[in-house]
């Protein structure tokens, strides 16, 4: 059976002779009685305390486990997102490096299309410069034909003019 603070108080001793003085015993019972009622409150108030934090470990105790969830799920996430940046980073490596083949290729097909340009380019200007030396020895040579004919022509005139004066000499003379 549990004692309460009133219990104490209205606790009686019987009486014997020679016995402890009654008004002490009532002091004594008295204190005691207020001594147990404050612990009881106390206890009381404790056990309050207690409850209030059992509910805050339990709700500290599932924040904790949901934060270890969310912490789980954003390593997985965080994985994922690195695996997902390492393939996009891949895949733009590889267009890249594919683009810089075609690049590579089309300035080879360009390099190739110039150097044959060139070789057409300078065949070109051998032959005419072939054409031009032949036009040139061409022209050289009809000059040199005109300026004989003209030679030739002076001379016949110097002749007609020498064979005239004789003549006319010829017939002044007879």
């Amino acid at each position: 059976m549990k004692l309460t603070p009133l219990d104490i108080q209205k606790h009686t001793f019987s009486q014997r002779m020679r016995g402890a003085d009654p008004i002490e015993v009532e002091a004594f019972l008295q204190l005691v009685s207020e001594d147990y009622e404050a612990l009881l409150r106390e206890r009381d108030r404790l056990q309050e305390r207690l409850q209030q934090l059992e509910a805050r470990n339990q709700e500290l105790t599932q924040n904790e486990k949901m934060l270890q969830d969310t912490l789980v799920t954003a390593q997985g996430l965080s994985e994922d997102l690195k695996k997902t940046a390492m393939r996009e980073a891949e895949i733009r490596v590889t267009e890249a490096e594919l683009q810089a083949e075609k690049i590579l290729e089309a300035s080879h097909r360009r390099a190739a299309r110039i150097a044959e340009d060139i070789r057409e380019m300078k065949a070109l200007r051998g032959r005419l410069s072939a054409a031009l030396r032949q036009t040139l020895e061409t022209h050289l040579a009809l000059v040199e034909t005109i300026s004989a004919v003209e030679e030739t022509d002076d001379e016949a005139e110097g002749k007609v003019a020498y064979l005239a004066s004789a003549s006319s000499r010829r017939i002044s003379e007879s």
